[in-house]
């Protein structure tokens, strides 16, 4: 497109907007037809010349020169109507790209294009499982997020999955699901109710780190926060087992102090593994860097109905920062009759208890940042016990993990 014409074009978005208009450009007169818009968009500071004065209008505009005065738009959109809005969104997705190099903050951009914003993650991991009638895995893992902004208080979010197995292809070696669903409805900074399939994280993970489908009241004032919960965990043995659950935390600064509650109903729920309610409590001590750290949980089982876990951490981690990192070593053990079902740690086949036991093992796992968003992610377990399955004593994985 040739130059003038573009910028004619343009002109149009920044109709009403005021800027005193004197023509800068030594090559465009007051007799040419685009006169009154190139010296208006001069001024408005969103088109530039050349060094010698001229405009040079004739000559046919890249896709990076618009997309330039696409970000200096941007920067003026509190005072367009909206009909113009609409026509800057439009622009700011077919040049998402040239705006990201130009430094255009590729968030900001996507909050403009039709409300609607994608992120994600990719992982490479290799696992060496303890089971011994079981094989090591080496596969693949993206997810994509997608949430859509429906008002200044309410989203929605989905989260696109999918595994791709290069080593003994498992079952759903290449399948591509939606893992997650909910929205998220705000009322004021401090207070949400969510509702769909979304993400539960306990404490530190050793218990429980995946979905639920369900309800969630949530709120935090940045030193208090609370929750509370109804629906259906979607891991372990409470798998589609009705719950209602809690916890609350208070950041006293020098630690964090975390409780949580669940209470399984229906005639499966004491059946599956032995107890239907179970309380825990976490305990974060940072010192500068480090950090001691522990939980204990406690059920209603009749044996073999507590769990811990105790361990110290280092960490400057920052994905944005390489050689930044974190390295933590634990010691759990959990009881036959006191886990969830959920556990965080990748290096996890082992976690199948026999009955009447507590496992046992140690752990260390850590991340490193090698690039911008890119980490490698370790796990070692050792001294494992007390495993239903004909298991080694150790188990490990490494995986590459990009965040985009």
């Amino acid at each position: 497109m040739k130059k003038i014409l573009a910028l004619a074009t343009v002109a149009a978005l920044t109709a009403g907007v005021s800027a005193y208009a004197a023509n800068p450009f030594s090559d465009v007169t007051a007799d040419d037809w685009a006169y009154q818009a190139v010296s208006d968009l001069s001024a408005q500071g969103v088109v530039e010349g050349y060094p010698d004065g001229t405009f040079k209008g004739e000559r046919n505009m890249t896709r990076y020169e618009l997309a330039q005065i696409v970000a200096r738009l941007m920067a003026k959109e509190d005072q367009l109507n909206a009909e113009q809005q609409a026509t800057l969104d439009k622009l700011a997705g077919e040049y998402a790209d040239e705006l990201a190099n130009l430094g255009v903050r590729v968030s900001n951009l996507e909050k403009k294009v039709g409300n609607i914003s994608w992120a994600g993650d990719a992982k490479m991991m290799y696992t060496n499982n303890a089971k011994k009638a079981g094989t090591d895995t080496y596969k693949g893992r993206i997810r994509l997020n997608v949430k859509g902004q429906v008002n200044d208080a309410t989203y929605v979010q989905g989260r696109i999955l999918t595994n791709m197995y290069f080593k003994d292809a498992g079952k759903d070696d290449g399948n591509t699901t939606m893992d997650r669903l909910f929205v998220n409805h705000s009322f004021g900074d401090k207070t949400s109710v969510v509702l769909g399939r979304q993400d539960l994280t306990v404490f530190g993970g050793l218990e429980y780190d995946d979905a639920f489908d369900g309800a969630k009241l949530a709120y935090s004032d940045g030193k208090f926060d609370a929750y509370a919960a109804f629906g259906q965990l979607n891991a372990g043995d409470y798998d589609k087992t009705d719950a209602a659950f809690g916890g609350l935390g208070y950041d006293f600064g020098a630690a964090k102090l975390n409780a949580a509650y669940f209470n399984f109903t229906g005639d499966k729920a004491k059946t599956v593994s032995g107890f239907d309610s179970i309380w825990g409590a976490n305990l974060v001590v940072p010192v500068d860097n480090f950090s001691v750290f522990g939980e204990y949980w406690d059920s209603n089982a009749d044996k073999n109905d507590n769990a811990y876990q105790a361990g110290i951490g280092y960490s400057t981690l920052d994905a944005s920062k390489p050689g930044t990192f974190a390295l933590n070593v634990a010691y759990n053990r959990v009881g036959a009759g006191a886990y969830l079902g959920g556990t965080t740690y990748d290096a996890s086949d082992f976690f199948d208890i026999a009955a009447g036991k507590d496992l046992k093992f140690w752990n260390v796992f850590g991340d490193v940042v090698l690039q911008k968003n890119v980490t490698l992610h370790g796990e070692y377990a050792w001294d494992i016990e007390n495993t239903k399955a004909d298991c080694d004593d150790n188990a490990w994985t490494v995986s590459l993990n990009y965040a985009f």
